[in-house]
């Protein structure tokens, strides 16, 4: 029974001060896998194995090397902060794989890098033809960054030269053929002022089984009667 108490309370331990560390060293460590960040994770996470489950080893010696690996994994966090040079040794520099279009092949020896590897990156990305790519770049923590061909990019609304139209929340104001008068009301509008659009439309409220004002103030109506004299029904 001894023996299971002191399990349970060392894993305990181990789990406290993992979270405790992680806080200290800071939120990249589990978001940007370095190199850095790699080797001071696999480190920590034997270590702690070690104190959860290993009895031969004394307590003070684990807590004495995580202390120590969590100094030293912090310090090097200094030092890349403050050097551009000791930064690209510690935790890795980007490693251009594409570039104007052209595979980069002995970047991609240099970091072992296969053409297997780079198409199921580019996939990943939504790319399956490895000619829409102008550039890619391995980052640190291994993603492959990609920037395609100009004539392969998505068309934004600055590109066709639109100006975002001012977007509002859609208010029911008719469901199932019932008004909804507490969101007319909360939005400043009239039953009146619904009536006044049906009229112009030739229907009345009695005639409306859904209405809305849309995200761009548009009004949406379904009727009763929507004039459809053959449906189609998919059995």
């Amino acid at each position: 029974m001894h023996a299971y108490m002191d399990i349970l309370i060392r894993t305990v331990l181990s789990i406290l001060v993992l979270l405790l560390i992680a806080k200290m060293l800071g939120k990249q460590t589990i978001s940007n896998m370095t190199f850095h960040d790699f080797v001071t994770g696999i480190t920590l996470g034997a270590i702690a194995a070690n104190l959860a489950f290993n009895e031969t080893i004394k307590l003070s010696y684990l807590i004495l090397s995580l202390i120590v690996i969590t100094v030293t994994s912090y310090l090097l966090s200094v030092i890349a902060l403050k050097s551009r040079k000791m930064r690209n040794w510690i935790s890795g520099s980007p490693t251009v794989l594409i570039e104007g279009g052209k595979i980069l092949e002995d970047n991609m020896r240099k970091v072992r890098y296969t053409l297997d590897s780079l198409d199921q990156a580019l996939r990943e990305k939504g790319v399956f033809d490895i000619e829409e790519v102008d550039y890619a770049v391995l980052e640190d923590n291994g993603v492959v960054s990609v920037l395609k061909k100009d004539e392969y990019k998505y068309v934004t609304k600055k590109d066709m030269k639109l100006l975002p139209n001012a977007q509002v929340f859609p208010i029911e104001l008719i469901m199932d053929g019932k008004m909804m008068e507490k969101n007319l009301e909360n939005n400043g509008l009239t039953k009146e002022w619904l009536e006044l659009e049906l009229k112009r439309k030739g229907k009345k409220l009695s005639d409306v089984f859904y209405a809305a004002r849309g995200t761009k103030q548009q009004l949406v109506f379904d009727f009763y009667e929507d004039g459809i004299h053959q449906t189609i029904d998919k059995e």
